[in-house]
């Protein structure tokens, strides 16, 4: 499984995060023309290569209209400016569909676009919860939005170019201490930042400073599946993105690229032996473990003492659901006992997409990771359709087929 593997411990800000990922493809310069190329009004991207305590990495230069902002310094990240500021001359704006606009734009693959529409409400909704003000309402200096635009069109642009099967991440170092912001001195995290790690475990220590911006993350929060120690992996490549200041520790973001071993989550199997359960009550036992989230629920028939027939009833959990599900079947079965076995599980990542079909718009399923691609159609929208038309559902298949021009799996397990 192509893993990418974000290690936080000096937080992560937008231009690191594009930085060290810049790094991670044999040919940095050509994807940096890559990344002008998208056109964002006035922002020129500048990678510099650059060492710091002995560590070669890249700096990432974003110019404005000729100024670069910097990212640790981020007064528009924290402050948010209403029109009669404009009306007065003060400063330029942009509010949350300017930004929208400029983002959909861009000369860039269409999830890139609906990605960084996506990370910048993010962090516009941060804004708006620390303001008490409507997203709609949020007006960002102009400079500073382009600047935060850049750093997220940039990262979902090479987030697609690496095509990761997973993101993952360590416990994200904040910093500790206060940071400057247009209407005064604010703790570090400052509240937007802390809003958009809200579910996200974080961690304050040793460095006085301000570790992770808002854009930093929005895009963590965003892109990250799970965060945790790093996990077994082969790396491939390492990138270091570096930040403008200088700490006692390393300040860089590394990013490692490689594949890991798979094992995505771990599965809790839980089973008991059941011989004075009717199949009606086995029936709706199973089905409200579905309903509170199972992976899989199945029985199996079994001879148990003095040769009566019964089943071994088997629900497959995630850990994090094991309490929930064990209440939940000393609830509905006649159990008195429920063993348990952890299992690490090797699976592919899934996707469910929808696609326009001569039927009406249908859903497949699409799996990828390990070198293998797939994908199926799902059974119930066959069946909904071979019911409505009055064929079978290997009509329904093949018409599908003839109009793709592929050959798609059906859902033979749910047959």
């Amino acid at each position: 499984m192509r893993t990418l593997f974000i290690d936080c411990s000096m937080g992560a800000a937008g231009d690191m995060l594009t930085a060290a990922m810049l790094e991670l493809f044999d040919d940095p310069e050509a994807m940096c023309k890559e990344l002008n190329a998208m056109g964002i009004p006035g922002v020129e991207y500048r990678a510099e290569k650059t060492v710091k305590m002995g560590v070669t990495g890249t700096h990432m230069h974003v110019l404005v209209k000729g100024e670069e902002e910097g990212e640790h310094h981020h007064e528009h990240e924290h402050d948010h400016h209403h029109d009669h500021d404009h009306e007065n001359g003060h400063h330029h704006h942009s509010s949350m569909a300017d930004i929208e606009s400029v983002i959909n734009s861009l000369k860039a693959p269409e999830k890139v676009k609906y990605d960084a529409v996506n990370v910048y409400k993010i962090i516009a909704d941060a804004e708006s919860r620390v303001h008490g003000t409507a997203v709609t309402e949020i007006h960002f200096h102009e400079v500073g939005a382009m600047d935060a635009v850049a750093d997220v069109a940039a990262c979902c642009y090479l987030i697609n170019k690496l095509r990761a099967d997973r993101i993952a991440a360590s416990p994200v170092h904040v910093g500790k201490g206060t940071v400057k912001c247009a209407h005064g001195i604010l703790p570090v995290p400052a509240p937007a930042t802390a809003l958009i790690l809200e579910g996200v475990p974080t961690y304050s220590k040793d460095i006085d400073g301000e570790l992770c911006t808002p854009t930093g993350a929005a895009l963590l929060k965003y892109f990250v599946e799970d965060f945790g120690d790093q996990p077994l992996m082969k790396t491939e490549t390492i990138g270091y993105g570096m930040g403008k200041m200088d700490f006692p520790v390393l300040n860089a973001v590394r990013i490692l690229l490689g594949e890991e071993a798979g094992m995505t989550d771990k599965i809790v199997e839980l089973e008991m032996n059941l011989d004075d359960m009717s199949p009606e009550r086995i029936g709706f036992a199973c089905d409200r473990f579905f309903e509170l989230g199972a992976v899989e629920v199945y029985t199996t028939p079994v001879y148990m003492k003095k040769s009566r027939p019964g089943v071994v009833l088997t629900v497959m959990v995630r850990e994090d659901k094991r309490d929930e599900m064990v209440r939940a079947i000393f609830k509905y079965t006649t159990t008195l006992g429920i063993r348990e076995n952890v299992s690490k599980r090797y699976a592919l990542k899934r996707e469910i997409v929808s696609v326009d079909t001569p039927f009406g718009e249908i859903h497949k399923k699409q799996s990828t990771g390990y070198g293998v691609e797939r994908e199926k159609y799902e059974y119930d929208d066959l069946a909904a359709i071979a019911h409505g038309e009055g064929i079978s559902i290997d009509e329904v298949i093949r018409a599908l087929e003839k109009k793709e021009g592929t050959h798609i799996e059906r859902e033979e397990e749910d047959l």
